[in-house]
């Protein structure tokens, strides 16, 4: 075992007893066989049960649509990639060449990814009970600093239920332009009010992105003016 595995160790607070299961869970694909796909795949469903669970348990009143906004907020990519990081898991990442030329220990969805297949790993070394402790010890900290879930929401839900709350009509969503190369599009959005002259348009590199962003600049905009 390498230094690096046994220092690893020592932070997930966790010791394998097969050690190939480590080092498969720190392979990434672009190294080829043997990498971490399989067991992110098994980890990545473990740790939404994990996380649900406890969610449903540590909050017993709380409805399932906070408890899915918690859920996601706790194990989408960048949280996973900052847990990564505070267990300075990238000095035992196993990368091909493209992916060290590249940075690739940096990247959030190579560090997320790893932290998946780590859980998995660990799932098959122990099994679910060790697993999910030493998940949840992960998350300690981010666990007692969980936002409210109503901030969660996304701008167009918020912008739909504040309408809504006043019996307006839903905004329409239009693309105003698309530019930039295929792997590369830039989207250019417009959210507009049917019932008023209000409008905001923003851009993104996706649809979806832009007219969140159309969506948080007009909601703001209604807020400061029922507010004046």
């Amino acid at each position: 075992m390498s230094d690096s595995h046994a220092r690893l160790q020592q932070r997930l607070g966790y010791q394998f007893r097969d050690p190939a299961l480590l080092q498969r869970a720190l392979t990434h694909r672009s190294v080829g066989a043997g990498n971490n796909e399989r067991l992110e795949f098994l980890g990545d469903g473990l740790l939404n049960f994990v996380v649900a669970q406890h969610l449903y348990q540590d909050r017993p009143r709380a409805e399932e649509g906070a408890l899915t906004r918690l859920r996601a907020s706790l194990v989408r990519e960048e949280t996973l990639a900052q847990l990564a990081r505070e267990l300075q898991l990238s000095e035992a990442l196993h990368l091909g060449e493209s992916e060290l030329k590249s940075g690739g220990f940096r990247r959030d969805s190579i560090l997320a990814d790893a932290l998946e297949a780590i859980l998995g790993a660990i799932f098959l070394d122990s099994g679910y009970e060790t697993a999910r402790d030493t998940c949840l010890r992960w998350y300690t900290g981010v666990l007692q600093t969980l936002p409210d879930p109503e901030s969660l929401k996304d701008p167009k839900t918020r912008l739909q239920e504040w309408l809504q709350a006043q019996s307006r009509p839903l905004p329409l969503y239009e693309v105003l332009a698309e530019s930039g190369p295929a792997h590369r599009r830039r989207f250019q959005v417009q959210c507009r009010l049917l019932d008023g002259p209000q409008s905001a348009q923003a851009e993104g590199s996706s649809r979806r992105n832009a007219e969140q962003q159309a969506a948080e600049t007009l909601l703001q905009e209604l807020k400061a003016v029922s507010h004046a």
